[in-house]
């Protein structure tokens, strides 16, 4: 796996995990087939067999129903039953964030909590970017990992449409794909 690839899946999975498709990027998937294949075939027959607009109200709902109203791929909802995010410091995350200078402005984004897999991910990319692999280990191990894995599971089972039955799939293969990955880097030095 070569860091322009590992760059570019973290990006697209950190705008797919923030919010809602919009046309643009439905219009973008339509002319990427090879992303498509990535995502898996049923995905890709769907995409191109379907009207954008019927992609998009279906799209539309379903994020909602899964990322939305019946739960948010928040790590402390889905880790703490108390439903809290902790704010600054207090929150690890923040902390890890903190300690490897990557500010995150909440004012600039309709994300609320700072452990949101959006922003996680967003996060990846920057260490992809910076070349920082033991940071990037060591997030994956402590903070996305103990989550992201299982929640994409059993999100799996609540998706209705196949972009997103094949994306929770293809989460867990990635983010394993990648542990494995900086795993042996690091035991190879």
């Amino acid at each position: 796996m070569n860091n322009e690839y590992r760059l570019y899946i973290y990006a697209f999975l950190s705008r797919v995990m923030s919010d809602i498709p919009d046309r643009r990027f439905i219009n973008d998937l339509k002319n990427n087939e090879s992303l498509l294949e990535i995502i898996g075939e049923e995905t890709k027959e769907w995409i191109l067999s379907t009207d954008n607009e019927a992609i998009y109200d279906q799209l539309n709902t379903d994020f909602t129903s899964m990322f939305i109203l019946n739960t948010q791929p928040v790590e402390s909802f889905v880790l703490d039953a108390k439903n809290e995010t902790l704010v600054g410091l207090q929150n690890p995350v923040m902390a890890f964030y903190f300690t490897h200078g990557f500010e995150v402005n909440m004012d600039q984004t309709e994300i609320m909590a700072p452990d949101h897999l959006g922003i996680e991910l967003a996060f990846m990319q920057t260490l992809v970017y910076r070349n920082e692999e033991e940071p990037q280990l060591d997030f994956l191990d402590q903070h996305i990992f103990p989550w992201v894995v299982p929640y994409m599971m059993g999100m799996k089972s609540m998706a209705d449409t196949p972009f997103y039955r094949d994306l929770c799939d293809f989460i867990v293969e990635f983010l394993t794909a990648d542990y494995a990955y900086l795993t042996e880097r690091r035991t190879n030095g």
